[in-house]
Order: C-alpha cells, then structure tokens, then sequence
C-alpha cells in the first residue's frame, strides 16, 4: 500500500476515532444530563390539557390510579396488551405491553406505552368528528354509553354509542387482534330535520417530552412518523427538536399512516387505503403550565349526511412494540405501506435490512441471537471472502517484496521521479496492487454502521440472552475489569467519579477485551510495509482505543467483530502459511515449544 493510501487510511481512522470518542465521551453523556433534567423538569410541572376541553378538573400530576378514576372505563386484554379505554371521551389512553419489561428482569414493571390525561407526561389516542355550527359532536368530555361486553379482546369488541341533542346518534365499535392493531368503525346517523356535514378526525398527543429513551439524541429517531404522500408515499419524520422548530408542518396524503414514534414503541393511526387524507404534525405550548403538547393528527374529507342517512367511518390503530414480523404482517394483511420502516433503519437501510432479515431466520432455527450472530458472521465473511483474500494476499506479497523495496527507496532516495518509476515496475513484475490491501478495511465502515443501528433500534435485541453473563444483547457487557469481573462485591457504578463519566469509559468487561485481543492479533498479522513511525504508533494503539471505546457500545456488536476477528486471523494465517512469510502465532508457537520444560 502506498504511503498516499496509508495516509488516507489512517486519516479514516483517526476520524473514526475522533467521532466515535465524541459520541461516547461528549454527546453521549451530555444527552443523558439533558435526559435527567428534562425528567425531573417534567416530573415537578402540572400535566396540561390540551385541544378540547379536559375529561375532568384540571388536577396536575395525579396518581395514575386517580387519573383513571375520572372516567368509567373498559378493561382491555389481549395476549400482549393490558390496560383500558376511557368512557370519557372515549381515549385509548392506559395501555401496558405484557411481553416487555423496563428491565431485564422479568418481575421488574411492564412498559408503559399510553397514559391517561391529568398525569405528567400524559401520552393518548383519541378519535371523532368535526363539523361547523353542529352542537352537541362529542368532545374529549362526552360520557359514551357502553352497549357491548365489559371487556375488549380479541373477538370480543365493545361498542359505545352517544345520542346528541342535533338528532345525530354516533356509534363507535372496537376490535382488537392478538397484536397489536384495533379496528375502529364508527358509523353517524341524522335523525334530524337537515342535512349535516361532518368530517372525521384522529389524534396522536404527547404531553411533553418521554422521560425514558433516546430523545435527547440523533442517536434513533423518536417524533413523529409516518408514510405520507398524493402520489408516492414517502417517509415522513419530524424528530422532537425539528417538530418544535417548526411548530407545525403539513402534508396531504391518500392513505399512509401516521403517529409517534418512541425507539421500541409505536402509536399511529391507519386511515383506508383509498382515502385522501389531511395530516398535521404540530407543537403548541399550554400556556397555563409551559408545557409542550406534540401532536399528530389528521382529518378526512367532509361528507354530507341527509336526514335518516348512516355514514361509515372504518380505521385501525396500531399501539404497540415495532417487532419486524408484525409490523410486515399488517403491511400483508391490511396494506398498510412501509410499515416496516416504523423501525429506524438508517441511510444504510439496503444493507441492514437484509442483514436483520438474516439474522431473524437464524435465530428461527437456532432460538438464540447470539448464536445467530455468529452464523450472520460466517455468512458475511463467506459473501466478503473474494475481496479480503485478495487484500490479505496484496498485503503478504507487499510484505515479501519489503526487502527489496527499502533497498530501492535508499538506492534512489535523491531521485524521487526515479524512485516511483522503479516501484511501479516492481509492483508489475510481482503482480501487486497495493491499493487492494486497503480493501478489507474500507469494507468494514458501511457494515459498522449497518450492525451498530441494528443493534441499536431493533426490539429484538433488546433484552435478548446469550449465554452466561450475557442477558441483553443490545446493552453493554455488565462485566468490568474494575471489580475483577465480579470478583470483589462492589459495584463501581455506584462510586462517586468512578461511577461517573470517568467510570463509563473505564468500564471495560470481558467481551470488549476479547475483541480487543483479537483486533491486536489480526493486526500483529497485518504486514505494516511503507508507515512512517507516527502512523506505526496509531496503528499500535488501536486496538487499545477501540477496547475502550466500542466497550460502551451493545455487546451484540462486540460479540460479532470478535468472531469476525477471530475469523480474520485464521484467514490470514492460512495466507502467511501459503506463502512462506513469519506470522505471530508460527513464532508464539515455536517460543513455546522450545521453552526450557517444554517437551517436543
């Protein structure tokens, strides 16, 4: 490799580093500063209401157990919900998702995805109907009559039905499946003496900002989401600080889906396919208590109803954990477009999702994810091989003609013009291209960033076991070498400064050492040929900074590059054994045998 593509290199990975290390030691413990004070913020701030007028006396910061007395309510339980919809204005807004919990530990609480209003951080769907000089429409205050059973779940839908003084009876009925997804059909019917007009309406509202996730970052998109667009859908996303720059931001739409978006977590209303739709994604600020309110919302178009008339309203809302299959299930069953992509792919979204859909078929044979990932491994390696042995073989060949190359540059040192012309003729007669020896390297960016996400933002790896020690995938290894890997009963976490920034990057445990082990044995296999000795050191160092660095990232991706590395060495022994050139383990190995005690 020529001291040009070396230069270039390891201009890369510096710049790697630097922003790596910015993300860890800067951005990352600034977000979660900013995270905290915003919670505690929050947490001492009345809860506001918004739109219409509240389901009852404003009562800041309640109990969830009197937020929910305001109103009578439908239990609702399904294998992977729980929770309850308010009779008052009838409000999707207490919901819990059975088969997650806050933490690894499955007695620890299950995660709360909606809460009601009165609340701090109150977080709900609700639906209904606008229409102009029509009293008597109901609001978030009306009282619906309950008609069907005292519980929804799946096969078992509720209906409520509320008869306004205008001559108007509208009736909401609620299904539910095993998932995820409620169907909503309302239907209106004018018993009076004119005709109305009348247009439906949904909303998705968040009273300030989530108190627990990645919000504070750029990390996972969290805001609103949905596919949106006339003629073609189009992804549309509007991150939290973005939605409240813009305060309000407007697309016309047929079809699509529209909602907010945590980095698990999804709540998003579905209009018919054939619809044409007005969504807004909008902040507006209570003035009573400062609070911001996030809303997504959207309207359809107003239809005239005739006295003795029904009108029919069908849409469905998904509230629940963005798992790929279900989320391609309802794309199959109802059509719903790019569902999928509720989950945060990435710019690399070519390469990660086909890596994740991998994965999801090993893990279907294998029960593990982290086996899976190890097989994912081989099979990148196996797609890869052609152009790593091909920069492995460069890289030996540059190695064997060294010798001869520093005999060169000293012969023709005065001569620069001279010197390049005799190296490229070398280069020609032993059929070496020095630029293919950085190929092994370059390749391994798009596929960081693709494993890096994927780790990141899929609900599969969160929580997801390996063996041993390791019980969620997508945190970091819980070892540390600071209390010997568990060996002294201290938690470090807990010390003052050690438990702190300082104690984040020193938290170093067994698997961020491995891969760095590994990385320092594929790199002592690497043949360092024409590196000046300040870019010999960096190259030395690496692997010690990436111990340090990569340790705060999921131990998924720890486990994966140090099999991917462990792989590479075996790869490139094989090279250095075809073509007669020392390698570290060849020397570690004839050390040992010839240590004194050592038979053979």
């Amino acid at each position: 490799m020529p001291n040009e593509t070396k230069n270039m290199v390891a201009f890369a990975v510096i710049a790697g580093l630097l922003m790596i290390a910015y993300q860890v030691f800067i951005i990352g413990p600034q977000a979660k500063i900013t995270a905290a004070a915003r919670a505690r913020a929050q947490a001492e701030a009345p809860a506001s209401v918004a739109g219409a007028p509240a389901a009852g006396p404003a009562q800041p910061n309640l109990s969830r157990p009197a937020a929910l007395a305001i109103s009578p309510r439908i239990r609702i339980d399904t294998p992977t919900l729980r929770g309850s919809l308010a009779l008052r204005g009838a409000r999707l807004d207490d919901l819990y998702l059975k088969a997650y919990h806050e933490k690894v530990d499955p007695r620890s609480p299950e995660v709360e995805l909606l809460r009601p209003e009165g609340m701090a951080n109150a977080y709900f769907a609700e639906q209904g109907w606008v229409g102009a000089n029509l009293p008597g429409i109901p609001t978030p205050q009306t009282l619906w009559t309950q008609t069907g059973g005292d519980t929804l779940a799946p096969g078992h839908p509720i209906a409520l039905t509320y008869a306004a003084a205008s001559g108007l009876t509208f009736t909401r009925r609620i299904d539910v499946d095993a998932q995820s997804m409620f169907t909503i059909t309302e239907t209106v019917t004018n018993h009076g003496p004119g005709a109305v007009s009348l247009a439906p309406y949904v909303s998705v509202q968040r009273q300030g900002l989530p108190t627990t996730g990645l919000a504070a970052s750029n990390i996972v998109h969290e805001g609103a989401i949905g596919v949106l667009g006339v003629d073609q859908a189009q992804l549309r996303l509007a991150p939290y600080k973005d939605w409240k720059k813009k305060v309000e931001e407007d697309w016309q739409s047929k079809g699509g889906w529209f909602g907010i978006t945590d980095k698990y977590w999804m709540t998003a209303f579905i209009p018919a396919q054939s619809e044409t739709i007005d969504a807004k994604a909008r902040v507006t600020t209570d003035q009573a208590t400062g609070i911001d309110i996030y809303e997504t919302t959207y309207s359809s178009q107003g239809r005239a109803v005739a006295p003795g008339q029904t009108i029919t309203e069908v849409s469905h809302l998904f509230a629940g954990a963005k798992t790929v299959p279900v989320l391609n299930g309802y794309t199959a069953a109802l059509g719903v477009p790019r569902f999928v992509d509720a989950v945060d792919w990435g710019n690399l979204w070519f390469l990660t999702k086909p890596i994740f859909a991998l994965l999801e078929f090993f893990y279907s044979h294998v029960g593990n994810f982290g086996v899976a990932i190890l097989m994912l491994t081989v099979v990148i390696r196996l797609i890869t091989f052609p152009l790593a042995n091909k920069g492995f073989e460069m890289g030996v060949k540059m190695k064997k003609i060294q010798p001869e190359l520093q005999a060169l540059q000293k012969r023709l040192k005065e001569d620069p013009a001279a010197q390049q012309k005799e190296m490229m003729a070398l280069y020609a007669r032993e059929k070496v291209n020095p630029v293919t020896g950085c190929i092994p390297i370059l390749f391994q960016i798009p596929v960081f960033y693709s494993l890096t996400k994927l780790f990141t933002v899929t609900i599969e790896m969160r929580h997801a076991p390996f063996f041993g020690w390791i019980h969620d995938l997508s945190a970091p290894d819980p070892t540390t070498f600071l209390n010997l890997f568990g060996l002294i009963p201290w938690d470090p976490s807990l010390t003052p400064l050690v438990g702190g920034i300082l104690g984040g990057f020193l938290h170093v445990g067994v698997w961020p050492l491995l891969y760095g082990m590994s990385m320092w044995l594929s790199q002592s296999m690497t043949p360092q040929t024409g590196i000046d000795p300040t870019q010999q050191m960096i190259f030395k160092f690496m692997p010690i900074m990436f111990t340090f660095i990569l340790a705060q990232y999921s131990v998924g991706l720890l486990i994966y590059w140090t099999w991917s590395s462990l792989i590479t060495i075996l790869q490139q022994y094989v090279m250095m054994r075809r073509f007669k050139v020392d390698n570290p383990i060849d020397e570690f190995l004839r050390r040992f045998s010839s240590a004194p005690g050592t038979s053979g």
